[in-house]
């Protein structure tokens, strides 16, 4: 089966049929090529409905997954971005087909190097890459920005950041698996008049997030 229909069926029996229903999350499935964000040997099972290691203790994310945050987080095109764990760049490439900017961090500076060369084939232009500790956030980077719309982790943390809670905006939302190193929980953060309010939206269970606010290498 080719990947263009691999992809259609994973869109359909992985995405939709479990209730994801935003539109500009489901069109970005469909343009973002999975197999091209997974080493040669992973290729036939790109669309496959779990996660994949890409090396260094890391994996890419169950597509579902990525689908629920990003519906969760109620994007849209004029939206800035922060992403904690570039990873493979394939959630980073999905941020950029809805959003107006990305900014994304990867502690790890082989898989940033690798993410950022297939992003860029693809000709994407409205991303933003910085190599260091994603739980202090955008700080000492290029371009400056002090505050995003939205901020969507891809680690699992004991906590929030509190660098990362003070990057959102009034009215933001920020998504982050929180628990333990075995098991967590998704976990919504809004910015309101000042406050945080928390809700969570159930389980997963993601690599750890390693850092000055996340669990310690």
């Amino acid at each position: 089966m080719r990947f263009d229909d691999q992809r259609q069926r994973m869109i359909e029996a992985q995405i939709m049929a479990r209730g994801i229903t935003d539109e500009l999350v489901i069109k970005a499935f469909q343009r973002v090529k999975r197999e091209c964000f997974v080493s040669e040997e992973w290729k036939n099972y790109a669309y496959k409905d779990h996660p994949m290691t890409i090396g260094h203790g890391q994996t890419i994310s169950q597509p579902y997954i990525v689908a629920l945050m990003m519906s969760l987080l109620k994007l849209t095109p004029d939206d800035k971005v922060l992403e904690i764990g570039t990873g493979s760049g394939y959630q980073t490439a999905l941020l950029a087909e809805v959003v107006s900017e990305v900014y994304t961090i990867e502690r790890i500076d082989t898989l940033m190097t690798q993410a950022k060369a297939v992003l860029k084939k693809n000709e994407y232009k409205n991303i933003y890459f910085k190599i260091g500790d994603g739980t202090l956030g955008w700080v000492n980077a290029i371009p400056q920005i002090d505050e995003f719309d939205k901020i969507i982790v891809s680690a699992g943390s004991p906590k929030a950041p509190e660098n990362l809670i003070k990057q959102l905006k009034e009215l933001g939302l920020m998504i982050i698996p929180q628990g333990d190193m075995q098991v967590q929980d998704l976990i919504i953060y809004e910015k309101k008049q000042g406050e945080v309010i928390t809700r969570s939206e159930g389980r997963c269970v993601f690599v750890p997030l390693i850092g000055d606010g996340g669990w310690k290498e």
